[in-house]
């Protein structure tokens, strides 16, 4: 803050009160008042003029001002203070300052924080400036003090007198800002000077209109100019007096204020002092309004605030919430359309182009778009697409808004937990906007872009709603025609956007969002899958962003082989992609270097750049044991083969089960147990053995969390073997859901684990006889090294994975 005054009229008002008690002794106040040095310290004063007699606080920060302060006072406590001509200046010259100002006494001196320093002045008499002692550090000056001219005592003198105190006591009255004390005080003022010393300080003029009432020597001058301003005001006054009186009767509070502003404006533009900035900028929303084309219901939501914005100041916060809604309305595309590019066989190009296989979900895709071209305004489904990180469901979208030329709006979900997210705020709420879908929109600049809601799976619940709810109503084409967006409190129709949803897990949506929507199923990726992305997409990608060029380096189709296999398991491409990528800075550095002009990727070079093997794959098992059975695992990152091993021991026929294994695993294990004891005559195993022997189930790599009731066959198996003593063939994986009635049921993610099946080196596959309909799924390549064996009881299992117990089984059951 610079140096300047915080005046109270309080203050002013009790120091002349105590100055009009002891003007009637002018005498002793001569005695009494200090004696002012011929030379003083100069302290430059901006916005404000003192006049003698006043007590007020000033706040001092500026350097040479405050090292005034701390050189002077302990000298002598009078301070000369001068009004600078221009207040920008943060160093006055002497010209830079009035020559004439208040000498004053300093009472009081209190330092503040950051610099500041607020004294408590009095002012003495006027003064000159003589003479420029020095300029530096401060200004010092041989002052000249000034005398009042007093007129003689006459009628006509003390009728102006009176005129003017009676003047100043109305507009005390009038003026709601003055306190209830002026009037008294002013009436107790008897000396002329005094007098106009007091009101001067109070008026509403311009600094150099007080700096000429100070300059003025003729006291009879003095006093009309003081008059001339007072009656100005008072006229002024008097006229809002009539104003409020005349209106009052007839309109409530806010009419009022209305009329009032309104009047105020008037009166502004008369006197070319209008706040046309305000004027111009809600012209311009109005102009935007009108190019948006919004609806007519919304075009006069609008119109209703712009008119509020009329009455209110562009100081008041209501005015910038106004405003930012306003603008929200007018920049929302309401009648901006992107034009649909309906051709198939491009369409066609771009997937291809942009994705390798997928052919399921491309000729869905190109289905969705061929009912869009055959019925422009039908409503479509809401696609999901449903699959593990990194096959390129994100993509897809991307891939989708270029066949059609939309624009394409990604809106990640994964996380939010905020009903408003997906709402909006009201608009009561401070930072209040609208909700993640409105903005998007907005941002995008068309109404129907294809909108991408990622990760819907991960939207999360608390105290602040649930935004999975509030996905109802935007993903049901019945309703999302007339979408509200609390912060707009206007409908918006989103039954234009195309909206594809991607999910990693189908348990996580729940079920009423996931009724509202078509799954579509992006599973893993093949070995060979993955070889020809790397080949077509990644390798190229990653030449580009790493500087190399084509030539530069050279990739064999073993090298991709080694990444796919020993450096990353996933079921997508994501983490393949950064070890291509990490091989390739590794080339670049080479070729930078100047080392080589080109790299053969090899074995023994992806080992030196990325180390070890990183990942081992389970193979099947070597030689044939009781007890010890591969089955089939799906994972997010696609099939495993699992093995179960089963052992037993002298005990009270209790079971321990180990592995990490999931409750629903464990049920299973208990069911194959029961289903082996039910059999146990049929497989060859004393009912007395089941209470002498402890069993032991584990399955390897206990770190990691395993589930589900695809096991039971392999459990069951694994038990039978091990009392049995029958070795399971080594060459035979399983997979199936058992029930205590020895039936064999469904599974899902029979392509995976038939991949795992057959990296694993395994030659016969047992499934479920009911899920024989999925083999179409499963790639040629492994149907083509895999026996599928469909089964549909477990004794057919026994069948197939023991040696030569079919036939005992068959006439158990018999």
């Amino acid at each position: 803050m610079s140096d300047g005054a915080i005046s109270t009229l309080q203050q002013s008002s009790s120091a002349s009160a105590k100055r009009s008690d002891i003007a009637k002794t002018s005498d002793a106040e001569d005695r009494a008042m200090p004696r002012i040095p011929q030379e003083l310290s100069i302290l430059p004063l901006r916005e404000f003029v003192m006049f003698p007699g006043s007590v007020l606080p000033l706040t001092v920060s500026r350097p040479a001002s405050i090292k005034l302060l701390d050189e002077t006072l302990p000298l002598t406590k009078i301070v000369g203070f001068l009004t600078q001509r221009e207040e920008e200046k943060e160093e006055p010259a002497p010209p830079d300052l009035y020559h004439v100002g208040t000498a004053a006494i300093v009472l009081k001196l209190l330092r503040q924080a950051e610099n500041n320093i607020v004294v408590v002045v009095q002012g003495l008499r006027r003064f000159a400036m003589r003479k420029i002692v020095a300029t530096q550090p401060f200004l010092r000056a041989e002052i000249d003090l000034l005398k009042t001219i007093v007129p003689e005592q006459t009628a006509e003198w003390q009728a102006e007198f009176q005129n003017l105190r009676d003047s100043a006591v109305r507009l005390s009255q009038l003026r709601p800002d003055m306190p209830e004390e002026t009037a008294a005080i002013i009436r107790n003022i008897e000396d002329a000077e005094q007098l106009a010393d007091f009101l001067a300080p109070h008026l509403d003029i311009s600094v150099a209109e007080r700096q000429s009432i100070l300059e003025e020597l003729d006291l009879s001058k003095r006093v009309r100019a003081v008059q001339k301003h007072i009656s100005a005001q008072l006229e002024v006054a008097q006229i809002q007096q009539k104003l409020q009186k005349d209106v009052q009767s007839q309109f409530s509070d806010a009419q009022r204020k209305a009329y009032l502003r309104g009047q105020l404006k008037a009166i502004q533009r008369e006197l070319g002092e209008g706040d046309t900035g305000a004027d111009e900028h809600i012209a311009v929303l109005r102009t935007k309004l009108e190019a948006a084309k919004p609806p007519a219901e919304v075009l006069a939501q609008a119109e209703r605030e712009l008119k509020r914005l009329d009455i209110i100041p562009p100081a008041s916060p209501e005015y910038s919430v106004i405003v930012g809604y306003v603008e929200a309305i007018a920049e929302l595309p309401w009648s901006k359309l992107s034009e649909d590019n309906l051709d198939l066989d491009k369409a066609q190009q771009i997937l291809d182009r942009d994705h390798y296989d997928l052919t399921k979900v491309k000729r869905r895709l190109i289905e969705y778009l061929a009912v869009r071209k055959l019925n422009p305004l039908g409503q479509g489904p809401i696609l999901c697409l449903l699959g593990p990180p990194g096959v390129g469901k994100t993509s897809l979208g991307q891939s989708v808004a270029d066949a059609l030329g939309r624009k394409f709006v990604r809106m990640s979900l994964g996380g939010i937990r905020d009903e408003a997210e997906i709402r909006g705020h009201r608009r009561t709420y401070i930072g209040s906007m609208p909700g993640r879908i409105i903005q998007e929109l907005r941002r995008a600049g068309t109404r129907n872009p294809v909108m991408m809601l990622d990760e819907i799976d991960k939207i999360g619940t608390d105290f602040r709603g649930d935004p999975a709810s509030a996905l109802l109503e935007v993903l049901d084409p019945r309703q999302n025609k007339a979408f509200v967006d609390r912060y707009l409190d206007v409908p918006f129709d989103l039954s234009q956007i195309i909206f594809i949803a991607t999910a990693n897990y189908i348990g996580g949506i729940p079920g009423p969002l996931l009724d509202r929507m078509e799954l579509i199923d992006l599973p893993g990726y093949t070995e060979r899958e993955k070889l020809e992305i790397g080949k077509r997409y990644l390798v190229p990608r990653q030449v580009t962003e790493n500087g190399l060029k084509a030539d530069q380096i050279e990739w064999p189709e073993e090298a991709l082989r080694l990444f796919i296999n020993d450096y990353t398991h996933e079921a997508g491409v994501r983490e393949l992609e950064r070890q291509i990528g990490a091989v390739c800075r590794a080339v670049a550095a080479r070729v930078a270097r100047g080392v080589t002009d080109k790299v053969m990727i090899t074995t023994d070079f992806i080992r030196e750049t990325l180390g070890p093997q990183r990942y081992v794959h389970e193979q099947r098992l070597t030689t044939s044991a009781p007890g010890v059975v591969t089955g089939l695992a799906y994972t997010p990152t696609g099939g495993e083969i699992l093995h179960v091993e089963a052992t037993r021991y002298l005990g009270k026929g209790n079971i321990t089960l180990t592995g990490q294994i999931g409750a629903v695993m464990k049920e299973s294990a208990q069911a194959a147990l029961s289903l082996v004891r039910s059999r146990g005559t049929a497989i060859g195993v004393k009912p007395e053995e089941f209470r002498e022997y402890d069993i032991h189930v584990h399955v390897p790599a206990g770190a990691v969390p395993k589930d589900g009731p695809s096991a039971g066959v392999s459990m069951f198996t694994a038990l039978a073997s091990l009392f049995s003593n029958k070795p399971v063939r080594s060459d035979v994986a399983m997979t199936g859901e058992i029930t205590l009635r020895g039936m064999v049921l469904p599974i899902g993610g029979l392509k995976e684990k038939s991949l795992a099946a057959m990296r694993a080196d395994i030659s016969t596959v047992i499934i479920p006889k009911l899920n024989e309909k999925d083999l179409v799924d499963v790639p040629e390549e492994a149907r083509q090294k895999l026996r599928f064996v469909p089964v549909e009881t477990v004794e057919e299992v026994l069948a197939h994975a023991l040696d030569q117990n079919a036939q005992l089984l068959r006439t158990a059951s018999n």
